[in-house]
Parts: structure tokens; C-alpha cells; sequence
């Protein structure tokens, strides 16, 4: 089972007249990184949003979106702040005398001020239930973030096991190929000892280096061997229940190299035709490993 690292997960919730809404949106990214919007109300909890959020994803940039509302009547909390109204004069006026200006602080000038007015917003009892609210709904926005990545996580599943089987079926090809290709080879390595023959220009230390060179050459045993291996691991991988894009990347590295080293090594035209075909499969699988948790 692996999980996507895009998706969206909205979660709601009311605690005692108090609602809130939290929106989680997740984009690809190495690490998991979590960047937090709260009312100013709640600013004191987001690291407690932030940690909430690392604990249930390993990789992905995660923006985090928090909205309370207490369900009362805005203009109902709000107050003239006398202190505040005074101060503001006070500046205002030294401003003026300062600036050698005549004209007198009017309303519309304090009005610049947001010190004029206090709010009940952010008292200890409203603060909690707006944290209680933001709590549960940050709970189902996480599960819902967490199905929607599942989700596309099985789409990403199902596409890399195709390709892994078109890699496994281009993998057979090479290997039924292979045996004729090293026939083909040896017939001409023993037309070209009898051409040495026939002029009295055999070198018995050169017919030994030549028949080192080919059998280095011609196999490709290992590479198969080794390839299997690597798509086998990487199966694994795909089922397991934790994390692992980080793993499943390596190996797609691991096997484009053994893929690289059979085209190379074969010197035969079919088997470069069939590594090029498994590259191109692997290529879109490796797309595909940037997506992965």
C-alpha cells in the first residue's frame, strides 16, 4: 500500500457555539514541512497544529488553513477603549504642534487607530472553545487528507505494477534472446580461428585473450539476475504498510543501472532494442516515485 502526496482534506466541527473549519492541502516535497494559518486568537497553537500534522505524514509540504467562528454578532464584542482613545489624542496632538499644523484631530483621525476599540475576542473561555472546535475539525481534515492521498496512492499502484510487468515481460525476451546471441558470437570467433589457421597466424595467448574477452562480454547473467532482484525488492516495497518513496526511489535507481549495464554489455541490436523499451518504462515509474510518500 503506498499514499500519494497530493490531496485535499477539509474537516468541521462545533464545540459550545463555537465552529471552525480546517482546510489541509498537501503538495510533493522530500521532507514533511507544515506551514500554519490560525486566527490570531489560536496563534499560540501552531506548533501543537504543526506536530499534530508531522504525526500522521512523513513526506509532503502541508499548508494548513484554520477559520473559528463563535456564531455571535461581531459588532456585539466590540468596545471603545478610553485609554486607548486618550493616547491616540495625545500622539495625534503632539503630531500636530510637532508639524506646525492648526487644523484639529477629528474623529476620522483616530479612526486610523485600531487601539480605539477592544474586543472580547481571545478571552480564556472563547479561546478554548475555539481550540476544542479547531481540535476535532483538524482531526477530520487530517483523515480526509489521509483518504484522498490513499486514494491517489492506489492509482500510482496500479500504474507501476503494469510497468513492472512490461519490464518483467522485455526481461524474458532479453534472456531467451541471450543464449542465441552468444551462439552467434562463438561461430564467428571460431570462423576467425580458422582464418588464423589457414595463414599459420594463431597466437595461443591471443586465442585465450579473445575467448576471456567474449565470455566477459556475452554474459549477461548477473545483470538479469541482479535485475530481478531489484524489481522484486521494489514489489515489496510497494506492499508494505509504512513509508517508503524514499526506498522505492533508490531502487528505481539501482535498476536503471542494471538496465543500463545489460544494453551496454550485450552488444547485440534486439537486447539494446529491449533495454531502451525498459527504460522507457522505468522512466515513467521513476515520474511516478516523485508522488510517493
Amino acid at each position: 500500500m503506498i499514499h500519494s502526496m497530493t490531496g485535499f482534506g477539509l474537516g468541521e466541527a462545533e464545540v459550545n457555539g463555537a465552529s471552525s473549519t480546517v482546510e489541509l492541502r498537501s503538495v510533493n516535497n522530500r521532507f514533511c514541512e507544515v506551514s500554519v494559518r490560525l486566527p490570531r486568537s489560536l496563534s499560540e497553537y501552531e506548533s501543537e497544529v504543526q506536530a499534530r500534522i508531522k504525526k500522521n505524514f512523513a513526506r509532503g509540504r502541508i499548508t494548513a488553513r484554520i477559520q473559528v467562528e463563535t456564531g455571535e454578532d461581531p459588532m456585539a464584542s466590540l468596545w471603545i477603549n478610553p485609554d486607548g482613545v486618550r493616547r491616540c489624542m495625545e500622539l495625534l496632538n503632539e503630531l500636530r504642534e510637532t508639524a506646525g499644523l492648526t487644523e484639529p484631530v477629528r474623529l476620522k483621525h483616530l479612526l486610523e487607530y485600531s487601539d480605539v476599540f477592544q474586543t472580547t475576542e481571545g478571552l480564556p473561555e472563547e479561546t478554548a472553545q475555539g481550540w476544542n472546535a479547531s481540535k476535532q475539525a483538524l482531526d477530520k481534515a487530517i483523515a480526509n487528507l489521509q483518504a484522498m492521498r490513499r486514494l491517489e496512492g492506489d492509482a500510482l499502484l496500479k500504474d507501476m505494477e503494469q510497468r513492472l510487468q512490461a519490464i518483467d515481460l522485455l526481461l524474458e525476451q532479453v534472456e531467451t534472446h541471450a543464449p542465441k546471441r552468444v551462439e552467434s558470437a562463438r561461430e564467428r570467433l571460431r570462423q576467425r580461428v580458422a582464418e588464423m589457421l589457414e595463414d599459420n597466424r594463431i597466437d595461443p595467448h591471443r586465442l585465450e585473450l579473445e575467448i576471456a574477452i567474449l565470455a566477459e562480454r556475452l554474459d549477461i547473467t548477473e545483470e538479469c539476475v541482479r535485475l530481478k532482484s531489484h524489481l522484486n525488492l521494489f514489489r515489496k516495497c510497494l506492499a508494505s504498510e509504512h513509508a517508503e518513496g524514499r526506498k522505492l526511489n533508490f531502487i528505481a535507481q539501482e535498476i536503471h543501472r542494471e538496465v543500463n549495464t545489460l544494453g551496454s554489455k550485450s552488444g547485440d541490436t534486439e537486447i539494446a532494442y529491449l533495454a531502451v523499451a525498459m527504460k522507457d518504462e522505468l522512466e515513467k515509474i521513476r515520474e511516478q516515485v516523485q508522488n510517493v510518500e
